[in-house]
């Protein structure tokens, strides 16, 4: 048997009292003088050795109702397998729930607050010498330390509400790291559990922890959240029209009637729709609008919902880019078809160079590379075109069908391309377009039952063994590649078969041919993600930032500033923040006073859905000896009992024969040896 409370034992001593009061409590006699012995018969007879058994009975009674009421407060209960703890020293990790759905209330008040104040009854329950962590959402690293125990209540005053969330998995994993060594080990989940706290719903827990998880409570409460946004637009141009579509759900029981839905971009107003979303339900809403000038563009989505306010409200960036620049290095009798098309839109800046006269030193320069109908590709020119796609370039091939096949086999392969096998001249027509490649999807509002394909009458057939890297977007019968992407190095290529003169065929010529190369153009626009969420995304990622030597990235926004690290990695610039960003907004990513690129960070939408998991919905995922799951409202004292691996808890027992002692006291008062009359 153990205690939960030894310092209780202490008040044994007070045993003495009774002792004290039986030794000094010593009857004084009077003396009374009578006239006739006759009176005696009214002299009440006494019994001195029962008189004795009853000093002592009840002397034991007031001993034992003493020392029973002491063990009650010092809580005396039976350890599992009625082992005692073979190490002096606990180690506590105490998790704090601070996401935003513990801004909700119960009887009790909020429940962050709450969550605190059986942190302080479960820090009361152990030693002087015990060392405990407290572990909030943020895993900081200034957590991962042991404090004494004013020092974890200095720490956990300081804990405030956070826009990032965890996994259940993700605490016991971030608990085992400091829960070490030959200490007796204790982990405390204090949370109110909502039902995304374990996806996975398999835990992998240590067996030498006792976890021990106190469910708060919080009532359902209805909530309407901003879900998602993305853009339907292939690309940002000035003054065109814009369509994003917006994803709301309905996280409550009852149905949600027109809820404003604002859009703003730059602070201004650029559309407004009432959405009515049926219990448990999502809706998409498209939003169009123009007017935009180039630069970088801070947009903002806006519901109104209450209670649950965190999630109504979703921004988002991105960046509306002036012009896109196409370089075209030009055989001798390649043709104007690539002219034709990028020189007619005031939006693309093309630029062309000739086979024998290509600047290189410019490649970098262009968001599309197109090599149309060259003859004899050199080896300088597939160097540089290596780098270039390194970093994140786009290659369109048109080779040249009458050009020596050995000559471009040499330049297809230092490329990683496949080897031209054979010249077909036999006229064949295009037989299938995949119509749901990234090039092609959203161009065709239907898709027409008989599409007329292009007609090829000489093309290249390809020696294409190891077809893995191979995205055909068109193909002739039985599959033989017409014109297909490649992955190479960060970048992409798109090989065609066949050149663009009108002699090879109709292909510059069909209606395909236009969204095809403009698709390929708006690809090479590598855009970053709309926005960010808090806790789960480390790193922002840019188009490639060439830094000088002493050169240094800022990370900018209201009342804050950061020097963030900086990774190159496949072409693109990758922003490590780590957990420097706390709080949703827009932050300015700055080299000097230059403005590089914009990011929208939110608040996870994880914590929308107010719905609980049940203590039995909880049991049946933590199924396990070491687990125990205590009730808020039910368990407050089993839980401070919980953390020292309890088998069956005494203290009640105690009271009862507390009582039961204090009851036979005064019976035996009342009752024992009632005085008898002489007759």
């Amino acid at each position: 048997m153990n205690f939960l409370y030894p310092g209780f034992l202490f008040a044994l001593l007070s045993v003495a009292i009774p002792v004290i009061i039986h030794l000094f409590n010593f009857r004084k006699f009077r003396k009374i003088y009578f006239s006739n012995v006759q009176l005696l018969k009214k002299v009440k007879q006494q019994n001195s050795s029962t008189e004795k058994l009853k000093n002592l009975l009840i002397l034991c009674s007031r001993i034992l109702a003493i020392v029973f009421l002491v063990l009650a407060f010092a809580q005396p209960y039976i350890p599992q397998n009625n082992q005692k703890a073979t190490f002096l020293n606990n180690i506590v990790s105490v998790y704090i729930d601070n996401s935003y759905s513990m801004e909700a209330v119960n009887k009790d008040g909020n429940l962050l607050d709450e969550s605190k104040r059986r942190a302080k009854e479960v820090i009361k329950s152990f030693g002087i010498n015990d060392r405990f962590q407290i572990l909030t959402n943020s895993f900081e690293g200034k957590q991962q330390r042991l404090l004494n125990a004013d020092e974890f209540l200095q720490a956990l005053d300081d804990v405030k509400i956070s826009g990032t969330s965890r996994t259940l998995q993700q605490i016991f994993n971030r608990q085992a790291t400091i829960l070490t060594g030959s200490t007796n080990k204790y982990s405390f989940i204090i949370s109110d559990f909502q039902k995304n706290i374990n996806p996975n719903k398999k835990l992998e827990t240590q067996p030498d922890i006792q976890y021990s998880l106190l469910k708060l409570n919080a009532s359902n409460l209805p909530n309407v959240g901003i879900d998602s946004v993305w853009s339907l637009s292939p690309n940002h141009q000035p003054g065109i029209t814009e369509k994003f579509v917006v994803q709301i759900k309905n996280y409550g029981d009852q149905e949600a009637k027109n809820i404003p839905l604002k859009l703003t971009i730059n602070n201004q107003q650029k559309a407004l729709s009432p959405v009515s979303i049926a219990s448990g339900k999502s809706i998409k809403d498209t939003l169009s609008f123009s007017g935009l000038n180039s630069g970088w563009q801070k947009g903002a989505l806006t519901i109104k919902d209450f209670p649950i306010t965190f999630d109504d409200t979703l921004a988002f960036s991105f960046k509306v880019d002036e012009s896109l620049s196409v370089l075209s290095i030009n055989g001798n009798d390649a043709g104007n078809y690539i002219k034709a098309l990028f020189g007619a839109d005031s939006y693309y800046k093309l630029a062309e160079n000739t086979e024998n006269n290509i600047s290189y030193g410019t490649f970098d320069k262009y968001k599309l590379i197109v090599l149309n109908g060259l003859k004899n590709p050199s080896s300088g020119l597939a160097d540089q075109l290596k780098k270039y796609l390194e970093s994140g370039g786009t290659l369109a091939i048109f080779p040249n069908v009458n050009a020596d096949m050995q000559v471009y086999n040499g330049f297809l392969k230092s490329l990683s391309l496949p080897i031209i096998a054979s010249l077909i001249t036999t006229e064949t027509k295009v037989d299938k377009i995949d119509l749901q490649h990234p090039v092609f999807k959203s161009v065709f509002q239907e898709i027409p039952k008989n599409i007329d394909l292009p007609l090829i009458k000489r093309y290249f057939s390809f020696s294409d063994n190891n077809n893995s890297n191979r995205e055909s977007i068109l193909s002739f019968a039985g599959g033989q590649s017409f014109f297909a992407k490649y992955s190479v190095g960060s970048g992409n290529i798109y090989l065609c078969a066949t050149d663009l003169n009108a002699s090879e065929g109709n292909f510059a010529r069909h209606p395909i041919f236009l969204p095809l190369m403009y698709r390929l153009a708006f690809s090479s626009l590598a855009e970053q993600p709309l926005y960010y969420n808090l806790g789960n995304d480390v790193a922002l990622q840019s188009n490639k930032i060439n830094l000088a030597q002493n050169q240094t990235l800022k990370l900018v926004s209201k009342n804050f500033e950061a020097i963030p690290e900086v990774r190159q990695m496949n072409g693109k610039t990758y922003i490590y923040v780590a957990d420097q960003l706390k709080n949703a907004g827009f932050y300015d990513l700055k080299l000097n006073d230059s403005l590089l690129s914009v990011y929208a960070s939110n608040v996870g939408r994880t914590e929308s859905d107010m719905h609980y998991l049940s203590e039995n919905e909880l049991g049946n995922l933590t199924a396990k000896s070491n687990i125990k799951i205590f009730d808020a409202d039910k368990d407050a004292v089993k839980l401070i009992s919980g953390t020292h691996k309890i088998k069956q808890t005494l203290w009640k027992l105690c009271l009862i024969l507390s009582l039961v002692f204090i009851a036979t006291e005064i019976l035996l008062i009342k009752f024992f040896n009632q005085s008898k009359k002489l007759i």
